[in-house]
């Protein structure tokens, strides 16, 4: 079946490989566009609510039923609900697997390359077979070089409410640099897709969830 969708997808692009991973990744990333803008908009409730929850809790700290149905009242008020924002991410993980499957595959991806590297094998047979310098191992460095900045990025503009504990709030700015660790041990069509996918979470991330002018830090 991989293999198959595999085809198919390099087929729509002209039998290169690599620029059907980002023709497709990209076009994944604009399906899944709606999702992601009622997911922020879920967020942006939650964050305009948080006072008012807040004062629910210790309003009704002994009385859970009581919180639950005052939380969803309040939820409801503004068009939403508690579990609104899990659900787009639900609806994604589908699509991620699959373009994840296809990134992945090296039967599928066997004679296609970026650059004269090949798309399926990892660094370390890259090395193995070309040498450490080779332009083969050099397209490599430059994919992890990139997901390293856009890590970096998305990583600071990571918004953590201060009401989080101190290990949510350091995992959460440490999360973006699972992309690199992932580069380094999958093969470089993993890399090429995690760096599409990622630099457009980030950039999609940085205008929807980008505060009001005027509003604080």
């Amino acid at each position: 079946m991989i293999d198959s969708l595999v085809a198919f997808v390099v087929g729509t692009a002209g039998g290169d490989a690599a620029l059907a991973i980002v023709l497709f990744t990209l076009a994944v990333r604009l399906l899944l566009l709606p999702l992601n803008v009622r997911q922020a908009r879920t967020a942006r409730i939650r964050e305009r609510l948080a006072p008012k929850l807040q004062a629910l809790k210790k309003r009704h700290a002994r009385r859970p039923e009581r919180l639950a149905e005052e939380t969803r009242a309040l939820y409801a008020a503004e068009g939403s609900s508690p579990f609104a924002g899990f659900l787009p991410m639900l609806g994604q993980l589908p699509f991620l697997w699959l373009m994840y499957r296809v990134a992945t595959h090296p039967t599928a991806l066997a004679g296609h390359t970026l650059f004269g590297a090949p798309l399926g094998q990892q660094v370390a047979g890259l090395v193995a077979n070309y040498g450490l310098l080779s332009v083969p191992v050099s397209v490599f460095v430059l994919i992890l070089v990139l997901v390293a900045a856009v890590a970096w990025l998305s990583a600071r503009n990571i918004r953590i409410g201060d009401d989080q504990p101190e290990l949510v709030r350091r995992m959460a700015k440490l999360a973006p640099y699972g992309s690199v660790v992932a580069v380094l041990v999958l093969p470089l069509a993993a890399g090429l897709y995690l760096l599409v996918s990622s630099a457009w979470a980030t950039a999609e991330r940085a205008v929807l969830y980008r505060r009001p002018a005027g509003a604080g830090a």
